[in-house]
């Protein structure tokens, strides 16, 4: 890649990460940073969190850093989608089919690596960092919707 192209890229990448408005957007686990700055609801309601059963999960060796591919069925309305998740600290690949899970479901689709995926699944970082997937603690119907 030429370093013209680069620095365009490295342009359009800081200016996503930094709004007109001069706010940073949040991008830190430090669970001792300032708060993200005040949204209006709507804009939460823009956001739709649905939760899912992992119902296929295998390695992604092809990942820059270690993941999982996983399946998620979020009932019959949206159906399965693909994702891929650094999770390999706090989650054995054998353990995950059948466990719920919170994912993003109407971001646009992002490619990583050769594979697409088509949701979000979210977690919090430990203390050291490492990502706990956030899950529902009773079962609950794929599909719902977070509110």
């Amino acid at each position: 890649m030429r370093r013209c192209t680069k620095l365009l890229f490295a342009r359009q990448y800081r200016r996503q990460r930094h709004p007109p408005d001069g706010t940073t957007i949040h991008v830190t686990h430090d669970p001792a940073a300032a708060a993200s700055p005040t949204i209006d609801f709507n804009a939460f309601l823009a956001v739709d969190i649905r939760v899912g059963t992992i119902v296929d999960a295998k390695p992604f060796p092809e990942a820059r850093k270690p993941a999982f591919r996983l399946w998620i069925d979020f009932g019959p309305t949206i159906g399965v989608r693909k994702s891929s998740a650094q999770i390999t600290e706090h989650h054995p690949l054998d353990t995950l089919v059948g466990q719920q899970v919170a994912a993003v479901v109407n971001f646009p689709p992002r490619q990583i690596g050769p594979v697409v995926s088509e949701v979000l699944t979210l977690g919090f970082p430990d203390a050291a960092g490492k990502v706990v997937l956030v899950q529902p603690s009773k079962p609950v119907p794929n599909g719902g919707r977070l509110f």
